[in-house]
């Protein structure tokens, strides 16, 4: 045996295994790194004013050197858009479809940074050589086009990573899974398969996409007014049915928000839609068609705040508007986490008087872009593996798929659960954990990447618990006397004005502090204590008291 046959390989997540999103894997061996999908993940309400969070690559910058390119299965931002903030601090070269690409690019170019980048376009069954890795793309029928699994050879054994897929046998582009690379890699032999978790507690097998056509079909052809359709801008294949049924019912289609203007651009011009002469409409010349001759397709379907659909739904879009007996369709999945915002929005598209349908009122209105339970089983029957890792999912998704590998012959031993930060050994006879490498979160807000923190957080929260309140006092400069009574200033705390008895007592209640000095506040004997550390614990002991709240309370001191 060679010495390269006897090298394992490192399997170190960075992102996506115990969460949903923020998918990063890291692939090492002879001390290169081979990096898998670079995704973010979007906030939850632990973190308020946040815009997206990202993994913590440190680990990757520290070893920048040893990486030898980024592998991208397909274009979801769950698995591209992180790159912008990653890729600048190590500057390999990136691989993927073209689709996945054609959006990176856009992505690239916000950042200013698509002058720089080595994007490599990478056809499916043609294999590559990318350092010590030998890579072959698997097409795979996902909610979004060009979408790959991947073959990692080595001289070790086959790695397949399975990315986000599930099995339509006929998909809308007639791309199916490409179930004979499977099948023919499990018959000359898999070492591992590390495969997608998302939709492991959801029985059955995938629901063909076509089905969706019927629908729209029906449902198109009774509505009456205008006809909105809020969909994800990546899913192309579903605006192409969207349009063909519109096409049937002559509606033309005008597209709306940034992002479906955008990527239904890129699909067009790399042949991925298409798209009948003259139905689309630009948003200007709405008001030159009767409302029951148009359709609109439209971001914003998770109600995400300022978002096209938000702002439609209150009456806040410049050019589209609802009206009693028009009708709302939500192809698309409530996504965990989102239920809250997007109930919003449909209970203010119901006040407007639409007609809405959505998944829970009509499931067939969705199909899911992720392989439930007989796919699965079939990924791992075509792949017959040897050692088996779940991906992509919650601790409660990943436990459950290994028991499904483990039920279908695997040894337990050799199906392990790893999770973020931790660092897989794989040889030929074991699979194992060992050790871990830095990984975490990093928030993105607005410019700022990485500077806000948990303490930033927790101030956040706080405020938006309990409001501020802010002392400004007045302090001779030589002596440190306070020189007047203390204004204050409070924010989600109380309405000032009809709370003025109230504030009143308030500054008594810091006078009597900075009367009473450090003993009277309970303050250590050796500890030094001036006016606004006085201030500020008698304001939090009084509105403890009276209001039963702890709000923020900075103190403010101007020098005279």
């Amino acid at each position: 045996m060679s010495r390269l046959a006897s090298t394992p390989i490192e399997i170190m997540p960075l992102g996506g295994l115990g969460e949903i999103g923020m998918n990063l894997m890291v692939y090492g061996y002879e001390n290169k790194l081979l990096v898998v999908d670079c995704g973010l993940t979007f906030p939850s309400p632990d973190t308020p004013g946040v815009d997206f969070i990202i993994p913590d690559a440190q680990f990757l910058f520290d070893n920048r050197e040893r990486v030898v390119g980024f592998i991208l299965t397909h274009g979801h931002e769950d698995h591209i858009g992180a790159l912008p903030y990653i890729w600048p601090k190590i500057e390999a070269p990136i691989y993927g479809t073209a689709m996945t690409l054609g959006l990176l690019e856009g992505k690239f170019k916000e950042h200013g940074l698509q002058n720089q980048v080595e994007m490599i376009e990478v056809k499916h069954r043609q294999p590559l050589q990318v350092g010590p890795f030998n890579i072959t793309f698997i097409h795979v029928t996902h909610s979004i086009v060009d979408s790959s699994a991947l073959a990692i050879r080595t001289p070790l054994g086959t790695i397949v990573h399975t990315g986000d897929f599930k099995i339509d046998h006929t998909p809308i582009n007639d791309r199916p899974t490409d179930l004979h690379s499977f099948t023919n890699l499990g018959e000359k032999g898999v070492l591992a398969l590390f495969s997608d978790s998302t939709n492991i507690n959801r029985p059955g097998a995938t629901i063909a996409e076509m089905t969706i056509s019927t629908v729209f079909d029906t449902l198109f052809s009774q509505a009456k007014g205008l006809l909105l359709v809020a969909t994800f801008s990546s899913n192309i294949q579903r605006i192409q049915q969207a349009i063909n049924a519109a096409a049937v019912v002559k509606r033309k289609v005008l597209l709306n928000g940034r992002s479906m203007v955008s990527n239904v651009n890129v699909a067009r011009a790399l042949g991925y839609i298409n798209i009948p002469a003259d139905i689309l409409i630009d948003i200007k010349r709405l008001n030159q068609y009767p409302r029951n001759e148009v359709m609109v397709i439209s971001t914003g379907s998770q109600g995400e705040p300022n978002s096209s659909m938000v702002r439609i739904a209150s009456g806040e879009h410049q050019d589209i508007s609802i009206l009693p007996g028009d009708m709302v369709v939500f192809s698309s999945k409530f996504i965990p986490g989102n239920e809250r915002t997007i109930w919003t929005l449909i209970n203010l598209l119901f006040k407007k008087g639409a007609e809405v349908i959505h998944e829970k009122n009509m499931p067939e209105i969705h199909v899911s872009g992720h392989a439930p339970l007989e796919d699965l089983k079939l990924m791992l029957a075509m792949t017959r593996p040897k050692f088996f890792m779940p991906l992509h999912g919650e601790r409660r998704h990943l436990y459950s798929h290994r028991q499904l590998a483990v039920s279908m012959g695997i040894p337990l031993q050799n199906a392990l659960v790893l999770e973020n930060g931790d660092r897989g050994v794989l040889d030929r006879n074991s699979f194992r954990i060992d050790g871990t490498i830095p990984s975490g979160r990093v928030f993105v807000d607005g410019k700022g990447v990485g500077d806000v923190g948990d303490i930033v957080l927790r101030d956040r929260k706080h405020l938006s618990e309990d409001g501020m309140v802010v002392v400004v006092m007045m302090v001779e400069k030589a002596t440190g006397e306070v020189l007047q009574r203390p204004e204050l200033l409070t924010r989600g705390v109380v309405f000032e004005e009809d709370h003025q008895d109230l504030l009143e007592e308030a500054k008594d209640a810091v006078e009597s502090a900075l009367v009473l000095g450090s003993k009277g506040m309970n303050f250590a004997d050796d500890e030094v204590v001036g006016a606004p550390e006085l201030a500020q614990r008698a304001l939090r002991r009084f509105f403890k008291k009276r209001l039963g709240r702890r709000p923020a309370v900075f103190p403010l001191v101007m020098e005279m």
